[in-house]
Formats: C-alpha cells, structure tokens, sequence
C-alpha cells in the first residue's frame, strides 16, 4: 500500500467542509443554542434531552478563587488532569497535572500553571522557555476532575518545539483494515484545515503545480473581489427566496472559502480573525459599530 503524506490525509480530510454561522454580533449553534456565551460547566444546555440535575446551582456565582480550586475533584495525590487548549485556534496544547496551588496561582496570575511530579514542584508553563501560557479562562468538567486551561499561547506549547504536543495522527479509520497509516499531523479545526489547503494551493502554483481554482482567484483580484461579493449576494437570496437551511448552509460554505481566499491574498490568518472576534464578545453590535464610525 502506498504511503499517502500529511498534505495528502490533509486534503481527505477537507472533503465536505461546512460553515459556521455568524449572526447578531456572535457564533450560533445549528441547534440554536449561543456558542462562547456560558462555559460547559456554568449552565446545562436547554436543548439537551437530559435535565442535568446533577449540576447545582449553588456552584455558580461570584466564588473565591481558593475556595474554587478546593472545590474541585483531585486523586490520592492531590492532582487533576489540566489541559491547555488554545483560545482561537481550538488547538489542544498540551496536557499535565495540576495541584489545588497550581489551581489558585493560575486563576490569581492568568498564566497556566501545572505541578511537576518530578521536582515535586509548582511549574509554570514558560518560566524558563518563555513559552507563556497566557489563561483566558478555565473550565470543569461535569464530575470537576479535570480542567482545560483557554489561553493564548505565546510561543510552541510542545518541548519539542511544535505548536501542540500532538503531532502524530493516524489516517481514516473504521475501514475493515487491520493495519492503520500514521503520519506528521496535528490535530485541526475544519477551519484550519480549509485554510492550510488554501495555502497549500498558493504554494503549489508558486512552484508549478497545475492551476487550481484558489490559485486563479489568489492570482487575480478582480475575480475573486468579484466572486465574494457573488456569493454573499446568493447567501442573501437563501433568506430572501427562503430556499431552506440546506442551500443557506451551502452557500454560507462557499462565502467562507471565498472570503478566506481573499484573506489570504491579503496575508491575514484565521486566527487575527478570531482575535478581532473575541475582543467583540460583550460588546453591543451597536456600540462597536458607533466607535468605529468615529475613526
């Protein structure tokens, strides 16, 4: 069997990729809920079928940070599993242990901190890489053993010096096959993987490769101006004709790929994007509008 590469499972992988929607200033889930707007562990989701009974209400509201973290659930050792995942990108980082202190001094300073169980110590994420984990916030799981650290990473997360310490993965599974491809991939968000294709594109054309669609638009401005504003005009038409969710998600898709073209030719990452994006949550759509009419 011939060994396919990174950019080969990458391309598989970007097969069918859908959008995600924007609506009213903020993300919204296709079942209706908001995306961003409480935590997993802040508020049981209406939509589900269970009632959640298990989460009490008394866990919410203002708390005091050590009274947070002596609250949560550690082993015989004093530990739980913290894992840093990044804020815009979705990346998983990295995973360690964390200790109540570890807890306390990551909520009181914002930088992941962890217990290193072989210098039996604190650790902070960066104190001798300056690969800072910088913590948004922090979440629980439902039975509060484990902790995800949203931060913004400064620097690699990985000591090896990649981005994330997950960058061995396999190829598609469940195909009935007793052996499996494993290849130099990191983990990607739909997203990301639309994006690293667009680029993969570029680069293509740039050495010689054939000529793809991303490469014709990337090479043409007129074109792809023009095929942004197409595609956002037959988005519109989705709610205007009420051609069904379906063709609105559709065209949603093709908006995004151009729009994410375009900001390639432009050498903006998804992630400036999502930075932009996040200084705006609890922001009125109004408010923020009114202030950038006054550049």
């Amino acid at each position: 069997m011939a060994t396919a590469t990174a950019t080969t499972v990458r391309a598989r992988a970007t097969r069918g990729w859908r959008a995600t929607a924007w609506r009213g200033g903020r993300f919204v889930r296709t079942d209706g809920g908001r995306v961003g707007s409480r935590g997993p562990c802040t508020r049981a989701q209406k939509t589900h079928d269970h009632s959640h009974s298990h989460i009490k209400p008394e866990s919410f509201g203002q708390k005091d940070i050590a009274e947070y973290a002596k609250g949560l659930k550690y082993n015989d050792k004093g530990l739980l599993v913290a894992i840093a995942q990044d804020v815009d990108t979705g990346d998983i980082l990295m995973q360690a242990f964390a200790n109540a202190e570890a807890v306390e001094a990551t909520l009181r300073t914002g930088l992941g901190t962890f217990y290193s169980r072989s210098r039996d110590s604190l650790w902070c994420k960066g104190e001798t890489s300056g690969h800072f984990l910088k913590v948004k916030r922090v979440f629980c799981d439902c039975d509060r053993d484990s902790l995800i650290y949203l931060c913004k990473p400064i620097g690699p997360a990985c000591h090896t010096g990649e981005p994330t310490c997950w960058f061995e993965g396999t190829g598609e599974g469940a195909g009935g096959e007793d052996t499996i491809e494993v290849v130099n991939e990191m983990p990607r968000t739909t997203l990301q993987m639309l994006e690293e294709t667009i680029r993969a594109r570029e680069v293509d054309d740039e050495g010689g490769v054939g000529k793809s669609w991303t490469a014709k638009l990337l090479g043409d401005t007129d074109l792809l101006c023009s095929k942004v504003r197409e595609e956002a005009g037959e988005l519109c038409e989705t709610l205007e004709k009420a051609e069904g969710k379906e063709r609105a998600a559709s065209e949603m898709a093709d908006l995004l790929y151009h729009s994410m073209v375009l900001m390639r030719k432009q050498d903006v990452d998804m992630v400036q994007v999502m930075e932009v994006l996040r200084e705006r949550f609890g922001v009125s759509g109004i408010d923020e509008k009114a202030a950038r009419s006054k550049l």
